[in-house]
């Protein structure tokens, strides 16, 4: 790990480039994620089709329980991926106590040119059904985490910076603003040298997170590869110096060679889901979440002192 960007080489392929082939590259690259665990319940129904969520107890889970839980999204650039790829880590956190769900959402056409406004509604709409509905899944309505990858990172980003209050159909006062974020190399920078911009254009304050950061943001982690070739470690600094300008909680977590997606299960051994899972525990537990310790991530994390990562991946690859 570490908090300084590695020298740029003498010659780089302009940004703008790399941005546009990552962007058609991104979801073919998605890995194949597990099936998603839990129970299966609709939670939206919109142009003609049924939006789901999964839903993921503690063994010991009560309807009487006021627990934490941790809602995640999916990446794959918002046209592609599906619920499934952080079914390990809702297994894991829900054997730390937690209920966790995984969600659903439309995606929008690849050949098309529109801004992810669906994908934010329905970010939204999951996270206040969840919220609305704290008494039927045991869990406090005041710690909801919302966590995710790349442009699953971004919705939970989202959630977190840019939106509050009343639903889109203001049919309800139930607050989508998530209690804390846990964000794996999210494209959270969507202004006009950011990830994302080609779809958003001159819109981008409305969806960028790190154009939206203000006081009442929820603490935050972010996970990061040195070698993403999506989002520059220059982009995650400013994200955590500005929350730390506007007095939130963010930490910043590098990890040294590594790629874009790298922290996902089935990985490299699962060596840096392992070592992110185990980070997201003590961030949890930090919160006051988790009870502590956790033998489980103390020796997930014991490698993490004794070296850098394996060499990257080839670039733009997506979770």
């Amino acid at each position: 790990m570490r908090s300084l960007p590695l020298p740029s080489p003498r010659w780089q392929t302009p940004r703008w480039i790399t941005l546009f082939v990552c962007w058609w590259l991104l979801p073919t690259a998605v890995l194949a994620a597990a099936p998603p665990a839990g129970e299966s319940h609709v939670y939206k129904e919109v142009d003609g089709r049924e939006l789901q969520l999964y839903v993921t107890k503690p063994a010991d889970w009560k309807a009487t329980d006021r627990r934490p839980s941790i809602v995640f999204f999916h990446g794959g650039g918002w046209v592609g991926g599906s619920p499934g790829q952080f079914t390990e880590h809702s297994k894991y956190l829900s054997e730390r106590g937690m209920v966790a769900f995984q969600v659903q959402y439309r995606l929008l056409d690849r050949q098309g040119k529109e801004p992810p406004t669906s994908c934010v509604e329905d970010a939204a709409d999951a996270f206040r059904w969840v919220r609305q509905r704290s008494a039927q899944w045991g869990i406090d309505p005041v710690r909801i985490a919302a966590a995710g990858g790349s442009a699953g990172g971004h919705l939970a980003a989202y959630l977190g910076t840019r939106i509050d209050a009343p639903a889109p159909d203001q049919t309800t006062s139930v607050s989508a603003k998530p209690n804390a974020l846990v964000l794996f190399n999210p494209v959270y920078d969507n202004g006009p040298d950011g990830w994302g911009h080609q779809r958003v254009g001159d819109r981008y304050r409305e969806f960028s997170p790190l154009h939206n950061i203000s006081a009442d943001d929820p603490p935050n982690i972010v996970y990061l590869g040195s070698e993403d070739n999506l989002i520059p470690v220059a982009t995650a600094e400013a994200f955590r110096d500005r929350m730390e300008t506007a007095g939130v909680r963010s930490e910043l977590r590098i990890y040294e060679g590594q790629g874009h997606g790298f922290f996902n299960h089935g990985r490299d051994g699962n060596r840096w889901y392992r070592q992110t899972i185990a980070e997201t525990d003590r961030f949890l537990t930090s919160l006051g979440w988790l009870r502590a310790p956790s033998p489980r991530a103390e020796e997930a994390t014991r490698p993490a002192a004794r070296g850098v990562g394996a060499p990257a991946k080839a670039g733009g690859s997506e979770p």
